[in-house]
């Protein structure tokens, strides 16, 4: 395995499809800004989002993949029979799940936005939308299935370029909405189903050389099949903490006007460096750490660990600094436009200030979870995310009234740096993870490479502060300039202290 260029793959397509994924979220900044509409939107489409996220970035691939590596090792037709039923239930699961949330979706859309409820004209748009594009759901974890297969034969790239579908038809609906009108809302909603759909058939095309779908109404559940089960939903609980952070941070938001805009506006600048930092590296490494723990080759496995731990700190801490620093200038050069006007650039902001103190804990879970899912513990992370979550109501709630939406990025990147912090005491503890002297070095000149980069950007924010300003025509050319002028001056600085060594990363196997 190269974990540079695995990750590198996943990493790619990852960012082209985040980077397609705020031109059609400046799109629906022109187009609904932080009206009700654009809360009642956000709803609809954070619901099936976060199961997107929740299943298709890693955590469903940290129950799948250590088992299923398991049996290949054995033989393959173990691995396909294993796969199947796997599929069968999860499809049939899946099925009934969204028929009977869309019987009772009324109910469902009150418990997920409670707050919506002291606007009738709100809630009923917000039970439309969601009841178009919660079929989604199905579509999204059966993609899931699919890259979790091609992810344990290192098989990177459709896997990372599916969500891609999901952008660019929003884009292109988003594109004609002169002709829409009204309906805009509803067409994007029907866009996310069908994107989901289109993203099945994409995946299948692929996974196809590896597994074929039977279609087998067998209700004798296997051994294997129930232990896999038994641990998906803790994977996926906490693998996916943040993302359920987040959900309940909605539900929260939802009791003030425009809050759950802020939250959804900000929550997307921060997304595309967890997707590499935490995300990437965890699908990356599982499949090549979860082999060495049934091989039980220690010095792998450490080595592995402190060299995925290293690069997912080499590139959140200097995006966190960074976002912390500019974070006013980031969101209007983003989403300044149309709608979004500068009241919800002051306040989407805060809520990336406060999200961003949390980043490299949000990484920091993702690369911990993974070391225990390679050794099937999924029991562990689960609790300590639990107990995580229920930090980040008690935090969210009982400061919500005097302080509002803003407690929100504020509890949630405390539970995160909570989480990552007892998540390392039981690996440390358990003997499950050991720092090397080379991640002790690299790590403090990290740090050193972080401090002198946000240092120069924020020099170059305060030279570029007046092309950046709401009003200004092409604050996104000096935003993008002096983004990409603090990533070079950052990368140099790393060279030349030698913080970074690609060699060293290549880890070929």
């Amino acid at each position: 395995m190269n974990l540079i260029k695995s990750t590198g793959t996943f990493g790619f397509f990852t960012i082209i499809s985040r980077l397609l994924g705020y031109i059609r979220d400046i799109l629906i900044a022109i187009f609904l800004g932080t009206s009700f509409i654009a809360d009642a939107f956000f709803v609809a489409f954070r619901i099936p989002n976060t199961f997107r996220r929740l299943f298709a970035e890693g955590t469903f691939n940290a129950a799948f993949v250590p088992s299923y590596a398991s049996e290949l090792e054995k033989n393959k037709s173990n691995a396909n029979r294993f796969a199947n039923e796997i599929f069968n239930l999860l499809f049939l699961g899946l099925l009934f799940l969204v028929i009977v949330i869309e019987i009772f979706m009324p109910t469902f859309v009150g418990l997920i936005a409670p707050g919506f409820s002291e606007n009738s004209n709100k809630i009923e748009i917000a039970i439309d939308l969601t009841r178009i594009t919660f079929p989604f759901l199905i579509f999204v974890s059966l993609s899931s299935f699919f890259s979790a297969i091609l992810n344990t034969h290192n098989k990177f790239a459709a896997a990372s370029a599916a969500p891609i579908i999901l952008n660019l038809i929003l884009i292109c609906i988003l594109l004609v909405n002169k002709y829409l009108d009204d309906q805009l809302v509803y067409f994007l909603s029907y866009g996310v189903s069908i994107a989901g759909f289109i993203q099945l058939v994409f995946l299948y095309y692929f996974v196809k050389k590896f597994y074929l779908v039977k279609i087998i109404f067998n209700f004798k559940i296997k051994k294997n099949v129930k232990i896999f089960f038994k641990k998906l939903l803790p994977s996926v609980f906490s693998s996916g903490v943040t993302q359920i952070n987040i959900l309940v941070g909605t539900i929260i938001a939802s009791f003030q006007s425009s809050a759950v805009s802020y939250l959804y506006y900000a929550d997307r600048i921060y997304q595309i460096n967890l997707a590499i930092a935490g995300i990437a590296i965890g699908v990356v490494v599982l499949p090549q750490l979860s082999k060495y723990v049934y091989s039980k080759k220690k010095k792998k496995i450490i080595q592995i660990q402190n060299k995925a731990l290293e690069l997912s700190m080499f590139l959140s801490l200097p995006a966190a600094i960074a976002l912390i620093i500019g974070s006013e200038e980031i969101i209007s050069a983003l989403f300044g436009y149309g709608s979004f006007n500068q009241q919800s650039v002051e306040n989407s902001a805060k809520a990336l200030f406060f999200f961003s103190l949390g980043l490299p804990a949000f990484a920091l879970i993702k690369v911990f979870s993974t070391f225990f899912f390679a050794n099937h513990d999924t029991k562990t992370p689960f609790l300590i995310s639990l107990i995580s979550v229920v930090l980040n109501i008690l935090i969210s709630v009982i400061y919500f009234k005097s302080i509002g939406f803003i407690i929100i990025p504020i509890a949630t990147s405390i539970s995160s740096w909570f989480n990552s912090l007892v998540l390392f005491i039981f690996l440390y503890k358990r003997d499950l993870f050991e720092f090397n002297n080379i991640f002790l070095i690299r790590f403090f000149k990290i740090i050193l490479s972080c401090i002198i980069m946000g240092a120069g950007f924020y020099n170059l924010i305060n030279i570029f502060q007046n092309q950046l300003t709401y009003d200004y025509s092409f604050k996104s050319f000096f935003l993008i300039l002096s983004v990409l002028l603090g990533l070079v001056f950052y990368l140099l600085v790393s060279f030349l202290i030698k913080a970074f060594n690609y060699k060293d990363l290549q880890l070929k196997y």
